[in-house]
């Protein structure tokens, strides 16, 4: 490990694992969903839909393993920036985001013909929440890369991945004629990848750490 790398935050014990849990709960079962619902049109139906029965409470376990990963690598990328590159902004949002998300997924959208309730609408508003905040947060938490050294050269990878997840969130708001459950789920697959990287990222630094620890206590 170089000389000028600090010790990773214990922390990143639990969080770099619970996060990869997280994240693969959600991919292995939004992608899995497709396969149990042939009914909807992938290209057409919006993941909302795959929450509705039959089969929902999947999607909803996936819902939940991803908001832990959120605020997972959220947490673990506070401990690991240097104090100076350190806000409060970005894991707030996080924290925000990962509540929407789980809110969302026990909220369930209005069944087609149906009046408009309160549950749609909490499920709408969690739904825009979670985007929302989660996206802004990404673009504050890869700016704030800038002023720790040691994560300066993620900065433009960081930072791209998120104004691309961001610019590709209001093309889906603002573009009303693009094939809502494609254009949907590119800006939730853009999402994802940002969080691959950030957890990329910490399982290098705290697997750098390892060898150093092991040939101290040899």
């Amino acid at each position: 490990m170089p000389p000028f790398a600090p010790e990773p935050p214990p922390i990143l014990r639990t969080l770099v694992p619970l996060a990869a849990a997280g994240m693969l709960l959600f991919v292995g079962i939004a992608v899995g969903i497709h396969a149990l619902r042939p009914d909807l049109d992938g290209w057409d139906a919006q993941m909302s839909r795959y929450l509705l029965q039959p089969h929902g409470g999947w999607l909803q376990a996936a819902y939940c393993g991803l908001a832990v990963a959120i605020f997972a690598i959220g947490l673990g990328l506070r401990h690991s920036l240097a104090p100076p590159a350190r806000s409060a902004a970005p894991l707030l949002l996080f924290a925000v985001g990962a509540a929407s998300l789980a809110t969302t997924a026990f909220a369930p959208m209005d069944l087609d013909g149906a009046g408009p309730s309160f549950v749609g609408w909490v499920h709408g508003v969690s739904a825009q929440s979670a985007f929302l905040c989660v996206s802004v947060a990404m673009l504050l938490q890869s700016a704030w890369m800038r002023a720790d050294p040691r994560w300066r050269g993620r900065f433009p990878w960081a930072f791209g991945v998120a104004a691309f997840a961001f610019a590709a969130l209001w093309t889906l708001v603002l573009v009303r004629d693009l094939p809502r459950g494609a254009s949907q789920k590119a800006v939730i697959a853009a999402i994802t990848l940002w969080f691959l990287l950030a957890w990329v990222w910490l399982w290098r630094d705290l697997a750098r750490a390892r060898p150093t620890e092991e040939g101290g206590a040899a």
